[in-house]
This record gives structure tokens, C-alpha cells and sequence, in this order.
């Protein structure tokens, strides 16, 4: 039994787009498919911008879509439109069969195995609509960026703060028989603020993300928290080029996460483009890192009852004791590497690594001196290769105390290197994304700066 059990005009809309689904599917069999799979959304939500007090944009949203794949054969072919009538549907079919008739064979093509499919759908308590009006959007905007504009005498601008909401209806079929939908929802605060002393000026922000708009931080704390890191970043300098240990912050450390999961995803292992090729069952970090996925989490941002492909997700390590046990596989993918799907066509979902018992103050402690990053920028990483290299921003540490913020700098490694020497995960984790990661310590790495 849902928690928070759907409404029945959503519940009423759910079903008709079921509806449509499945005369869909059923209108690709009549022209010619021999498999097919099709979604359909609609969605719904509310943008509203507050710059220095006053309203600066308000928009609703409101998009549907229908996207279809179609199998003749081996061959594939696929379209979308965002017309939802049956006449629309119907010419939506033929321009897929038309693209499938001209495409070429391909052996791994096709619908997911029928035995990999959901079957059972668990509650997993992601539909929270929040009916706010404009004015209050605005009011909650502006609350945020005066708390912000507010904290300090040195914040002197702001970037604006907005307040969004999204809700919305996606319901996905195949030709094998699966035909599910499920509401969702996702609302956010955010504020970016510029702070300035001695003609230098530093910006920050800080945000808020949740599926129940009761979770959300307080318009106050958000500001807050922006205006501290902002203020904080100011008398920045520059660094000489180094090599030293090097803290991720939580909120910058789920991206090396990311680049560990491109390396594992089965698009690049066929393809032979990822420093991780042929590692299943080896070392891949040091034997305390757990990495699993928790896809049934309630509430959670990452939460599905199955992939994009209606493959069914379940609970499962990738990492445990340090050896890479799963790849991050979709249908097709997981065929041409003689594999089986992991439920991943989409990607990841929840993805955690298990904290340590240090906060971030703790493992400053713990690396003694060394660099704390709190934000990245650019994309310099080869997946090929391995080799990173993206600028960067933070704090320069002695003795586990903060000393003073530092930029302009870039931090380079093999990613190879730096998962196999990360020291320690740290127990301070962000769970506002898909990616729930405390703070990392790495070994060393170099730090090019004057």
C-alpha cells in the first residue's frame, strides 16, 4: 500500500496512456513490426526566478511525447512525436518501419530477454505534486536570495534564485507483454550569490532538491549556506605546481564516481574505449570500497522499478571488497559483449559507495597537508586512456586545519591510479543526486599551478 497513493484524475490519465501504449503496440504488429517497444509522458511544473528582490521570470510547463522503437527483423527503427492522437501515433509507426526497413541487420538488436522483465513493481513513493501558486514560488525565491544577500556585508551581487517544480506521467510497453506507468515528481530550491573585498569577487551557490517539497531545506538555510561559501572563498590565491594528497568535497566527489561508471558501461567496453577493458573480477580500488546500486530506495532521486528498457532493477554490487564485479550493461550493449543486461539502459540507479567513519573535518585531519576541492571545472578526462586532468578550485590545508582558499589551478592523474590509491571515503554524504558519496582523499595527485 503507496504511502502517498496517487490521486484519481492522475490515476484516470496513468490508465489512458496505458490505454494508448498498448493500441500502439499493437498498431506497429499491423504495419509490419515483429517487435516493438513504446513510452509515453506528460509532464508537468512551475520555473520561478527572483534577481535582487524582484521577479525576474515565471514559467509552467506542461510537454508530452511519445517515442517508439520498432524491430523488423534485425533491423531498427525508431521516431517520436509529441502529438498524441491516434492519427499522429499511426504516422509515427510507419516513419519507424519506413527507418527500419532501410536500416542494416544488426545480429545484437532487438527487445530485452522476456524473462528479464519487471514483473512486480514496488512502491517506491516518488510522486509528491506541489500545487504552489506563482506568488508563493517567488516569495519562497526571494526569501532564499535576501538570506543570502543578507548573511554578509561582503556578498555585493546575486545570480538570482529559483524555485522549480516538475511533476509528471510516464507509462513504457513491448511487444513481449510488459505494460507499466508510475507518476514522479522532483521540486528544487536554489541561489547563487558574488561576494567582494579588496576588488577581488568569488561567487557560490548552494541548492535543495527532494521528490516531497516538505523535504526541502528552508528558503533561510539555503542562502545561508550559499553565502558561506562564498565568503569563504574569498582572498583566494594561487598555487605553485605540486604534488600532494587531494580531499573531493562531497558534492564534486560523485563526479569521479561518474567517470569510474563511464568506464564500466558497457557502450565503451565494446567499443574498446575504456581504461578499465577486460577487469571483471580484478582490483579495481583498494579492498575496503564497497560501490552498489539501490535502485528500490523510497523517495530517493534515483529510484526506478525498472531501466529505460523495462528491464527490472535490482539491488547489486558493482565493487564489494575493492573487485569490480558488474559491468553497467543495457540489452544491447550486454549482447555484444556475450553478456547478460544488468538493468542498466539509462544508467545508474542510487549509486552509493559506503562511507568510512571520518566527516570531512576528519579526514582533513587525517591528511594532514595536502588540497580541498570544492569545485571542477572543464572535461579534460579520457576514458580510453584514463588521463584527467580538469581545473579546479578549493582550499590549501596544514596540520588538518584549513589555511586559505586557492584557484586557477589544475589537478592532474591516471584515473587508474587515482581509484586504486583513494584512501578513504569520508561519512559526510550528499543525497541530494543520483550519486550518494561523503567526501574522497586521494593519495596524490598534481596540482599545476604558477
Amino acid at each position: 500500500m503507496s504511502s502517498n497513493p496517487i490521486p484519481a484524475a492522475e490515476q484516470a490519465q496513468l490508465d489512458q496512456l496505458k490505454s494508448l501504449v498498448a493500441d500502439c503496440i499493437q498498431e506497429t504488429r499491423n504495419q509490419g513490426a515483429t517487435g516493438a517497444e513504446v513510452g509515453v509522458s506528460m509532464e508537468s511544473g512551475l520555473s520561478a526566478t527572483a534577481r535582487l528582490g524582484e521577479v525576474e521570470t515565471i514559467e509552467h510547463h506542461r510537454s508530452r511525447g511519445l517515442g517508439l522503437t520498432v524491430y523488423i527483423g534485425q533491423r531498427k527503427g525508431s521516431a517520436s512525436t509529441s502529438d498524441l492522437s491516434p492519427a499522429a501515433m499511426r504516422e509515427t509507426v510507419a516513419a519507424a518501419c519506413r527507418i527500419a526497413r532501410h536500416a542494416a541487420e544488426d545480429p545484437c538488436a532487438g527487445l530485452p530477454d522476456a524473462g528479464l522483465l519487471a514483473t512486480e513493481f514496488p512502491d517506491l513513493d516518488l510522486y509528491y505534486p506541489w500545487a504552489i501558486e506563482p506568488e508563493a514560488a517567488i516569495e519562497l525565491a526571494v526569501a532564499c536570495e535576501n538570506a543570502a544577500r543578507n548573511h554578509h556585508a561582503d556578498i555585493s551581487n546575486s545570480e538570482g534564485a529559483s524555485l522549480n517544480t516538475f511533476e509528471g506521467l510516464r507509462v513504457m510497453g513491448n511487444s513481449l507483454g510488459f505494460l507499466h506507468g508510475y507518476a514522479s515528481s522532483r521540486h528544487s530550491l536554489s541561489v547563487s550569490v558574488i561576494g567582494e573585498r579588496d576588488q577581488q569577487m568569488q561567487r557560490d551557490d548552494w541548492w535543495t532538491v527532494a521528490r516531497d517539497a516538505r523535504d526541502l531545506q528552508s528558503p533561510e538555510e539555503v542562502g545561508r549556506i550559499a553565502a558561506e561559501r562564498t565568503i569563504r572563498r574569498l582572498g583566494a590565491r594561487s598555487l605553485s605546481t605540486r604534488q600532494c594528497p587531494v580531499i573531493f568535497a562531497s558534492d564534486v566527489a560523485a563526479s569521479l564516481l561518474g567517470h569510474f561508471i563511464g568506464a564500466i558501461r558497457g557502450g565503451n567496453l565494446y567499443r574498446k574505449s575504456s581504461f578499465l577493458l577486460d577487469q571483471l573480477g580484478k582490483p579495481v580500488f583498494p579492498d575496503f570500497v564497497q560501490i552498489h546500486e539501490q535502485p528500490h530506495l523510497k523517495k530517493a532521486l534515483g529510484s526506478v522499478p525498472y531501466d529505460a528498457e523495462g528491464v527490472r532493477t535490482v539491488p547489486h554490487h558493482l565493487v564489494r571488497n575493492g573487485i569490480l564485479e558488474s559491468y553497467v550493461l543495457s540489452t544491447y550493449s550486454a549482447r555484444k559483449l556475450g553478456m547478460t543486461s544488468t538493468g542498466n539502459a539509462g544508467g545508474v540507479h542510487n549509486l552509493i559507495i559506503d562511507p568510512g567513519t571520518l566527516d570531512q573535518a576528519g579526514l582533513l585531519q587525517k591528511m594532514g597537508t595536502g588540497l580541498l576541492v570544492t569545485e571542477l571545472m572543464g572535461q579534460g578526462v579520457n576514458l580510453v586512456t584514463g588521463d584527467y586532468s580538469r581545473g579546479a578550485a578549493g582550499f590549501w590545508v596544514e596540520n588538518g586545519t584549513i589555511q586559505y582558499p586557492v584557484e586557477e589551478f589544475t589537478i592532474a592523474g591516471n584515473l587508474r591510479d587515482m581509484l586504486k590509491t583513494l584512501v578513504a571515503v569520508g561519512n559526510d554524504v550528499d543525497l541530494r543526486g543520483n550519486t550518494r558519496t561523503g567526501s574522497i582523499m586521494l593519495e596524490q595527485l598534481t596540482i599545476a599551478g604558477n
